[in-house]
């Protein structure tokens, strides 16, 4: 569904390329290939409402000056069915477009109208994309690194889902390899400590006293007969038994957090289904593959990155790169046109060999999108928090959850861009001030509710945009809300093509700022029948806006607080 502003922009490119066409046919302009026009919302208010830099990108094919360029096509340009009011010229040969003012109060309708639905985009032509994100070890607990991802890969997969694509949300199992073989010793020495037997934990095993639990659960349901089994019956045993509860409990918890998969894929059925031995044959049939000490490496440097990797060990054992290709290669046998995944900043060296490995295989590298998240500091009374007062270990999500709230759990961690480190302050999240960006937001949807709730208790309906005369919103605080609602559809198409659920945030934000200073500044329910129902239906509309957008962040919107 296009938004307002789109179609505007449209109708100017249209007017621009027409414009054009006509100074070339009056010989203002010589014969030229003319681009793309692009049509952009100025910074300054100071100049109009949209702007095109189409003289400057005429100048050099042209060899005019770009002014006279825009002197020419603003001599040709038919302005009807444009909402234009007025044209100028500045600086250089910017072209800037002034609309009537009241051009915005045409996106009332088109809220009203399309409600639960207004903003979203058919850019995507249900393209099917895959966002793989989290996928932690399921070893332990989720830590902040995973709590950042999963609020990142569940706000874009919505995003994603509202701009017209087909989206599945995918949870990496890591099941298998060396550190589940670990995971069974840690377990056997938690095992048998349990017993009273003084087994030291190898300085490589799991610490975690969370799988101290896990084996006491384990003795109080299944006993101690696994003390007489054979080692590996006993690890592999235990080891089954830790990841299936871990499981659980990471899908619970992600499951509190908002977080819904459509598919948890097992790294062990790649192992089982000989999916990355097939990948690994495919590989050295196209000569990407070479032995080297006894070891099988993959030619990662034909493909940009600065040294090859090994993908089999000297002792016959694929490495965790090995599977990491056979996975991304199912993501496109499954029929993914646009794969996404969303990995913790530590892994960027893994980011090309993984792209030139899909290359290898004979996939569009850039159909593989890899996003890297910074580290998430937090920090209560301006110190940094270091563990867990509780665990006396790494903060998990649950504990934040519990101390701050899912809503704001999830809105700070998209609020900044996943390339910048984010400073998570736990007052500030807690706090019911202007100063929290969550409270803030969901106090301007509280506040129009409580608005309707008046206007219901008072026995009167709620107008619609028929019924009302819209022309009485002039006051500028009115304009700008309209303006930051027409808005809104671009954003969602902005934040889907550059993947930037931050982006949707800062929206909800500003449009949240606009409310409150309309808010402080104007009584929506007068003595004034005509004008009240207008800013009635004004509020009504920001209403759903700010509903439609905290959906999308997985943030819920509160009639009271």
């Amino acid at each position: 569904m296009q938004g307002l502003v789109e179609t505007i922009k449209e109708n100017l490119n249209a007017a621009l390329q027409k414009a054009i066409a006509r100074a070339i046919d009056k010989g203002l302009i010589p014969h030229i290939e003319v681009p793309e026009v692009m049509i952009e919302v100025p910074r300054e208010k100071g100049n109009g409402d949209f702007a095109s830099t189409l003289a400057m990108q005429l100048a050099r094919s042209a060899k005019m000056p770009p002014r006279k360029i825009a002197e020419a096509v603003v001599q040709n340009l038919d302005l009807e069915g444009t909402r234009v009011e007025r044209v100028e010229i500045a600086g250089p040969g910017f072209i800037n477009f002034y609309l009537a003012s009241n051009w915005v109060l045409e996106v009332i309708p088109l809220v009203q109208r399309e409600d639960r639905n207004y903003g979203r985009q058919e850019s995507g032509n249900g393209r099917r994309v895959q966002v793989e994100f989290v996928s932690a070890n399921p070893t332990g607990l989720l830590h902040m690194g995973n709590a950042r991802g999963a609020a990142l890969g569940d706000s874009l997969a919505s995003i994603l889902d509202f701009a017209g694509y087909r989206v599945s949300r995918e949870y990496y199992i890591n099941d298998a390899g060396n550190q589940i073989e670990n995971f069974g010793k840690s377990l056997e020495v938690r095992f048998f400590q349990q017993l009273g037997r003084d087994v030291p934990m190898p300085e490589e095993g799991y610490h975690g006293e969370d799988i101290i639990d896990t084996v006491k659960g384990y003795i109080e349901k299944q006993g101690t007969a696994l003390a007489e089994a054979d080692p590996e019956t006993r690890r592999k045993t235990l080891a089954a038994y830790a990841l299936q509860e871990k499981l659980t409990h990471i899908r619970n918890t992600l499951l509190d957090f908002g977080v819904v998969y459509d598919e948890w894929f097992s790294e062990q059925s790649l192992h089982n289904s000989g999916a990355i031995q097939k990948t690994l044959e495919d590989l050295q049939a196209r000569g990407y593959l070479y032995e080297h000490e006894n070891a099988l490496w993959f030619k990662a440097t034909e493909f940009g990155d600065e040294k090859d990797e090994v993908v089999v060990r000297s002792n016959g054992i694929p490495t965790y790169f090995a599977a990491d290709i056979a996975y991304h290669r199912n993501k496109f046998e499954r029929g993914f046109d646009w794969v996404i995944d969303i990995w913790g900043a530590d892994h960027h060296g893994h980011v090309n060999r993984m792209k030139g490995s899909m290359e290898a295989l004979g996939y569009n590298r850039d159909q593989l999108h890899i996003i890297l998240m910074q580290l998430v500091r937090l920090y209560r009374g301006g110190e940094i928090v270091r563990m867990s007062k509780r665990t006396g270990q790494f903060v998990t999500l649950e504990e934040l959850v519990e101390e701050v709230g899912r809503d704001a759990a999830r809105y700070f961690f998209v609020m900044r861009s996943p390339d910048s480190h984010l400073e998570f302050d736990l007052d500030l999240a807690k706090s019911q001030t202007n100063e929290n960006p969550v409270f803030y937001i969901q106090y301007a949807h509280a506040r129009i509710c409580s608005i309707l709730r008046q206007l219901q208790e008072q026995g009167r309906p709620l107008p619609t945009p028929a019924e009302v005369n819209l022309e009485l919103l002039k006051e500028q605080a009115e304009l700008d809300l309209l303006r930051k609602l027409a808005d809104f559809p671009t954003e969602i198409a902005a934040a889907a093509e550059l993947l930037a659920p931050h982006r949707i945030a800062r929206y909800l934000h500003d449009l949240a700022g606009l409310f409150h200073s309309f808010y402080n500044g104007h009584r929506v329910i007068t003595e004034d029948e005509a004008l009240s129902g207008a800013r009635l239906v004004l509020v009504n509309c920001v209403r759903m806006v700010l509903r439609n957008a905290l959906g999308l962040l997985g943030l819920t919107a509160p009639e009271k607080m």
